[in-house]
């Protein structure tokens, strides 16, 4: 039986894998998480044979908890699922120490097999990202340019950017205006160096924002 760990900040996400697991033989949920810190509480008993892991979520979360966990838990099987398919974001995923990357489109059967896979001890990559992964291997890493020259509002803004939420739910979010949330993310994308939105949430999933 493969004892499995999932950690999504979506409740609907976590009861959708949950009912899955609970139909399949061989594999069950063992704990669930809503966030980084939840997990690495919950990790330090022991008992989890595989970790489920969504890329975006509040507080720390994508490249950085998975570096934190490959920390404390180096054998630990990391299966990443997630909404980003951008290569670059895949490629990160992998060099800090997941063994797998399935995107959250993939068909159930798709996320069994993998889950199998990792536990065994072998890696997955999901064949619809294998090829531009390749291609973007040799890109490497973002410079590690600094958060710190954003405003404390600019950072609120790239954090909510990069869990993909949209300007219009942001402006509703911080009560500012739509055209206010473009000015901030413009701002962003110049200060930061990003040329395009995945330089923005992998800057984000590679690098704890400070408050």
């Amino acid at each position: 039986m493969i004892r499995v760990m999932i950690t999504d900040d979506h409740t609907i996400m976590r009861e959708g894998l949950k009912r899955l697991f609970s139909i399949t033989p061989d594999i069950r949920t063992q704990a669930e998480a809503p966030d980084g810190a939840s997990t690495l509480l919950r990790l330090a008993q022991g008992d989890i044979d595989v970790l489920l892991l969504d890329m975006t979520m509040g507080g720390l979360c994508g490249e950085a908890l998975i570096k934190e966990i490959r920390r404390h838990h180096p054998a630990l099987p990391i299966l990443v699922l997630s909404m980003h398919n951008d290569p670059r974001i895949v490629q990160d995923a992998l060099r800090a120490g997941a063994h797998g990357y399935v995107p959250k489109d993939r068909d159930p059967e798709t996320l069994l097999l993998a889950i199998r896979r990792v536990a065994e001890g072998r890696r997955y990559l999901d064949p619809s990202l294998a090829q531009d992964v390749a291609f973007e291997a040799a890109l490497g890493p973002l410079p590690q340019v600094r958060a710190e020259r954003l405003t404390p509002r600019e950072r609120q803004v790239l954090a909510l950017l990069a869990r993909d939420i949209c300007p219009k739910e942001i402006s509703e979010r911080l009560h500012i205006s739509y055209k206010t949330v473009a000015a901030h993310k413009k701002n962003i994308m110049k200060k930061m160096e990003f040329k395009n939105n995945g330089d923005l949430i992998r800057y984000a999933l590679s690098y704890p924002l400070p408050p």
